[in-house]
């Protein structure tokens, strides 16, 4: 088996954030790598990393990073491939990162979730896959109706909370 998704983090403080996103990848059946590449420790590797990722049959990588958060944009000026960066929440509450992420200059973009948004990163991974993939995106869509039903479950058990001044 081979990965599509590469999740790159800036150290592995960053798992307990970037966990989500194997859990929707390993739902989703998407084969994916991890690893720890800091863009300021070991840029040589993070340079390296994203050079190679296409021939080695990535899709679509997920980089996470708090503070500084280069990680996501150096990945991008290197690769062709579509980068995904999840600000990783830290000094000023994720701004710095997300602020970071989104910052772009012309040319090398990478789209930016919200703080803390590895789920939403892998959900995204997989949007993007599913354009060339039926069976991934019958998956999402199953994925996305359970997403519907349980708020509207949620709404049933609300509505049967009973208080004297509740109107609904």
């Amino acid at each position: 088996m081979k990965p599509l998704v590469s999740i790159i983090m800036g150290s592995t403080s960053d798992l307990p954030v970037m966990e989500k996103a194997f859990k929707l990848l390993d739902e989703m059946q998407v084969p994916f790598e991890v690893n720890a590449l800091s863009a300021h420790r070991t840029p040589d590797a993070v340079e390296e990393f994203a050079r190679t990722a296409k021939d080695r049959g990535i899709k679509v990588i997920i980089a996470g990073a708090g503070m500084a958060a280069a990680l996501p944009g150096v990945i991008a000026a290197s690769t062709t491939l579509p980068v995904i960066g999840v600000p990783i929440k830290g000094m000023l509450d994720g701004l710095d990162a997300m602020l970071s992420i989104i910052q772009m200059p012309p040319g090398i973009p990478v789209a930016t979730v919200g703080v803390n948004g590895a789920q939403n990163a892998a959900i995204l991974a997989c949007e993007m896959m599913a354009l060339a993939d039926q069976e991934l995106a019958q998956r999402l869509a199953v994925y996305k109706g359970n997403l519907r039903i349980k708020i509207e479950k949620a709404n049933e058990e609300l509505a049967a909370i009973k208080y004297q001044f509740k109107t609904n």
